[in-house]
C-alpha cells in the first residue's frame, strides 16, 4: 500500500468518524426519541420526553390479544391492581436521564412477561441500534436487549 493510499485510508476512517460524532451531536440527548422494535420482534415500544427524563411506551404488540381475544393483561404485575391493565399501552420505562454522549441512565425497566422492574440505562451504538441493559443492583448482574428504530 503506498503512502498516498494509507493516506486515503487514514482520512476515510477520520470522516466517518467524524460523520458518526455528528449524528450523536445533532440530537444530543434527545437522539433516542421516536419508534423501536424490541430485540424479540413482540413490541414497539414509543421513547418520549418529559421535562428533562426519558420514558417509554408500548405502542405496538405482534400479538396484542390473548387466546380468548381480549387485549392482554399486565397478569404478572407484583402490584395486584394493576393486573387489569392492558399491556398495549403500558410504560415500560421510567426516568431515564442523559448521561452525556450516547449515554442514558438512571432509569427504570418494566418487563411485563416476568412483572418485575429493573434498575436501566440506554446506549445508543448508531442512529438506528439503542442497547437497553435492564439490571439488578450493578450493571454486572443484568441483561442487554438491542433494539431497532423503526422507520
Amino acid at each position: 500500500m503506498t503512502l498516498i493510499s494509507k493516506t486515503l485510508v487514514a482520512v476515510f476512517f477520520s470522516a466517518a468518524i467524524l460523520f458518526v460524532e455528528n449524528a450523536f451531536a445533532q440530537k444530543g440527548a434527545d437522539a433516542t426519541l421516536g419508534t423501536w422494535v424490541t430485540g424479540s420482534g413482540k413490541g414497539h415500544v414509543q421513547i418520549y420526553k418529559q421535562g428533562d427524563q426519558y420514558f417509554g411506551k408500548i405502542i405496538w404488540l405482534k400479538e396484542p390479544n390473548n387466546e380468548q381475544g381480549t387485549p392482554k393483561l399486565d397478569k404478572n404485575n407484583s402490584d395486584a391492581a394493576r393486573r387489569s391493565q392492558p399491556i398495549l399501552g403500558l410504560v415500560n420505562l421510567r426516568d431515564f436521564k442523559h448521561a452525556g454522549g450516547n449515554k442514558w441512565e438512571n432509569g427504570k425497566i418494566y418487563d411485563p412477561e416476568k412483572g418485575k422492574d429493573y434498575s436501566a440505562q440506554m446506549t445508543l451504538i448508531d442512529p438506528n441500534t439503542l442497547e437497553v441493559r435492564g439490571y439488578i443492583g450493578i450493571t454486572l448482574i443484568g441483561r442487554t436487549d438491542t433494539w431497532k428504530r423503526v422507520k
